[in-house]
């Protein structure tokens, strides 16, 4: 089972729904990104947030839906989208968790969104961002270290950045621009654009945070 969680950023594009949201897949939404399920017909098992986004009628057609609707005051210190992925970890312990609609408007939610992947419940869990081309993931080696495999195709740019402190120990696998045992500072550009040479790539990393931007070539 995977959970996906539409957020109330940059609507996804109707290809993007058809790409992550498969049969059996539960569905989120983050307050406004609600809007996009009923645009799309979609029906989300839960609609969590203030519902500050949302218009009476909205609220009336996901109610009619048979959406739970969770609903929390303005005044709290969570975004919609990090009580989202609060509700998924508690939800399902080991279910995969794709974030749609967390990228694009307001750059400082953008940022946050992504910041979200570093949250203590989602230490372990296979969590993504998707956004078009883009799959934002976070490598995570702060108790212990981490690998990550990569999928996709040659030709596809992978962006390796250091996340809340240097990275350190990283080795790679199927990269034009290898790294053997290396780090990776907060400042300097030098992971940024790398290439898969083949349809999979390795990523380890020995300790810190880092995240991995996979854009598939077109």
């Amino acid at each position: 089972m995977r959970i996906v969680i539409l957020a109330n950023g940059e609507p996804p594009s109707s290809t993007d729904l058809q790409r992550w949201l498969r049969p059996g897949d539960m569905l989120f939404c983050a307050d406004g990104g609600a809007r996009t399920a009923l645009r799309h017909g979609l029906r989300p098992q839960v609609v969590i947030g203030d519902f500050d986004s949302l218009e009476p009628f909205e609220l009336e057609a996901l109610v009619a839906g048979g959406a739970q609707m969770l609903r929390h005051p303005p005044a709290k210190d969570e975004t919609d989208l990090e009580l989202g992925l609060l509700l998924a970890a508690q939800r399902s312990s080991d279910a995969e968790i794709v974030i749609l609609g967390a990228l694009g408007g307001r750059i400082d939610h953008a940022l946050a969104n992504m910041l979200l992947l570093a949250m203590p419940a989602l230490r372990g869990r296979a969590v993504c961002i998707a956004h078009g081309a883009d799959r934002v993931m976070l490598i995570d080696a702060r108790v212990a270290p981490a690998e990550h495999g990569i999928d996709g195709g040659a030709g596809d740019t992978v962006s390796l950045l250091p996340f809340g402190g240097d990275a350190h120990g990283i080795h790679t696998e199927g990269l034009h621009y290898p790294l053997r045992g290396e780090s990776l500072f907060v400042g300097p550009a030098r992971g940024v654009s790398n290439v898969m040479l083949t349809e999979r790539a390795v990523v380890r990393v020995g300790a810190g945070l880092l995240l991995c931007v996979h854009t598939a070539a077109a």
